[in-house]
């Protein structure tokens, strides 16, 4: 009996869009820290409405409002980070559907984001996708720049 109803960490090389709208390269962020890769590869996307689900499947490692971490089964770890500069908003607009150590898969549910707090705010919404572990764990990244809803496959990494 014990376990029922838990998840189980499976692997899954999918990339998913956390929310729906136009996926774009990590160079076209206004923040350098992201544009510049310093935190690591991966990707971004411009937010079209309050839903945010997972971007891959995995254990989820941080739920701090306007940050959630993941680790994959493979060892990637993710940092889906919700808008630019919006830790200044004391996790406000975000209510978190997730705790540490939920398995997620790509395309559940983490976080309902009031988006237009963060335009008020005069802040971007735009959301990235980093693999920060990228130097030592990433073997392959592809990632197709378009429109997406939310939970649709945009690419896959691959681990080393």
């Amino acid at each position: 009996m014990f376990g029922l109803g838990k998840k189980k960490l499976v692997a899954d090389e999918q990339l998913y869009a956390p929310v729906a709208g136009d996926v774009i390269d990590l160079g076209q962020v206004s923040d350098p820290v992201f544009a510049q890769k310093m935190m690591g590869d991966g990707f971004a996307i411009v937010p079209e409405n309050g839903e945010v689900v997972a971007p891959v499947t995995g254990k989820v490692t941080i739920a701090s409002g306007h940050a959630i971490g993941l680790q994959r089964a493979d060892g990637l770890e993710i940092l889906l980070h919700l808008g630019i500069d919006t830790v200044q908003l004391n996790g406000a607009p975000f209510d978190i559907q997730v705790k540490v150590g939920d398995i997620v898969a790509g395309g559940d549910a983490l976080v309902n984001v009031d988006w237009q707090q963060i335009k008020d705010a005069d802040l971007d919404t735009t959301t990235m996708i980093i693999i920060t572990n990228t130097a030592e764990s990433l073997d392959q990244l592809v990632v197709t720049n378009d429109h997406y809803q939310a939970g649709q496959v945009v690419g896959s990494a691959t681990a080393k």
